[in-house]
């Protein structure tokens, strides 16, 4: 059984503020501070350059992959840090093409985020001869066909929180000899993920959301063991090299996932994360997924009750729901911000959402009705109805 008071001890949060933007970015672990610190003082300045070796620094990308591959199924080995979540889209989806060339299409959703879709035109662009084809997401399975070389998708929408079943379309995927490629995104952390069970070919996703390792922290990539000998790197960086010291003029991919691996990892961001994962030991998913169910039930169940203008964007059934929830109005953005205000804060998406999203490692009921009260007030008051809470912020 998770003890998840004893999970809530281990982040700082500030006094008053319910924190319902955990799936933007995550809060600061308390241990994280000390162990950034440590980094730069006694490695950085104690070893120096020595640090690569005495402090295992080279090792950080393939040992927290390990540690983040036991929270989304992934077998031991294959799962790897570094460079950022558009990167590891682009290198799973070059990967994907080259080992289905025959095949023109890239298939996405109009649910996935934009940076996903940006980076498959991108590659589109660059091959020349390959399509993105982006399609509602409720019609998804439907479209995966003979000519699709790859899907990529987002487990749960960033927008409403609507959740993909992973394995129904991996399974059409392969059906049809197309891959599986999959943003966990909003997943990893979230609930419980079953990659080397469901069979996905290929994973992303970032750790400064639900996993808490700070703002730019590093992302991930996931090769099943039986493509990691036959998987590409397109971006061939020196770390990914099978020999990285040799300085061959030459490259050769190393063996399995470690081919993914790019440039020089980021040393100082990746100790926040190992101290943000420490949370971790000791979550069951299982128990994750309970409590998020309970907490996200409770929340629609408030705000329906106190806010009739709220339109609910969010799946009521278990199975197609994530940790969050959003609800739809005209002057969504406003009211994000008189609730900011207030010391409850969520966020605003484009173009009518508002979005709460709920970690129960560090949030339980008593908060989660006292946001809903909060955002009660906002609306039966119309508080959100004032110039400077309309005015955008360059991050909305």
């Amino acid at each position: 059984m998770t003890d998840f008071e004893a999970t809530r001890a281990m982040f700082d949060l500030p006094e008053g503020v319910i924190y319902l933007d955990g799936n933007s970015l995550g809060p600061l672990p308390r241990a994280a501070a000390a162990r950034v610190a440590g980094c730069v003082t006694e490695e950085w300045g104690g070893m120096l350059i020595t640090g690569w070796n005495r402090a295992g620094w080279m090792e950080m990308p393939r040992r927290l992959g390990d540690r983040i591959g036991r929270l989304v199924g992934a077998e031991p080995g294959t799962v790897v840090l570094g460079d950022t979540l558009s990167i590891k889209v682009f290198q799973a989806l070059a990967a994907a093409c080259e080992m289905r060339p025959d095949r023109r299409v890239i298939l996405s959703d109009s649910g996935n985020f934009p940076s996903d879709l940006y980076m498959a035109e991108g590659l589109c662009r660059m091959l020349g001869d390959r399509e993105l084809r982006v399609v509602a997401p409720e019609a998804l399975e439907d479209a995966i066909d003979e000519g699709v070389a790859a899907i990529l998708v987002t487990e749960v929408d960033y927008r409403t929180g609507r959740r993909h079943d992973m394995a129904a379309l991996t399974a059409r995927a392969h059906a049809t000899g197309a891959l599986a490629i999959w943003d966990l995104a909003h997943s990893a952390g979230a609930l419980p993920v079953r990659l080397a069970e469901e069979g996905a070919d290929f994973a992303v996703g970032c750790t400064y959301k639900y996993l808490n390792s700070g703002p730019g922290g590093p992302a991930f990539i996931y090769v099943a063991p039986r493509h990691g000998e036959r998987a590409v790197p397109a971006l061939s960086g020196w770390l990914g090299h099978e020999a990285p010291f040799a300085f061959d003029t030459a490259y050769r991919p190393a063996r399995g996932v470690e081919r993914m691996r790019v440039g020089t990892p980021p040393v100082i961001q990746m100790a926040a994360l190992d101290a943000a994962l420490d949370v971790w030991e000791g979550v069951v998913m299982a128990d994750l997924r309970a409590r998020s169910l309970e907490l996200t039930d409770l929340f629609i169940a408030e705000v329906e009750a106190r806010c009739p203008d709220l339109a609910l964007a969010t799946p009521r059934t278990h199975a197609r729901r994530g940790s969050q929830v959003s609800f739809r109005h005209p002057d969504a953005y406003p009211i994000v911000q008189a609730l900011i205000a207030r010391g409850v804060i969520g966020d605003f998406r484009a173009p009518d959402i508002l979005r709460f999203g709920f970690t129960p490692l560090y949030i339980g009921a008593s908060e989660v009705s006292r946001a809903a009260e909060i955002l009660g007030e906002v609306m039966a008051g119309r508080l959100w109805d004032r110039e400077d809470y309309r005015r955008r912020a360059a991050v909305t």
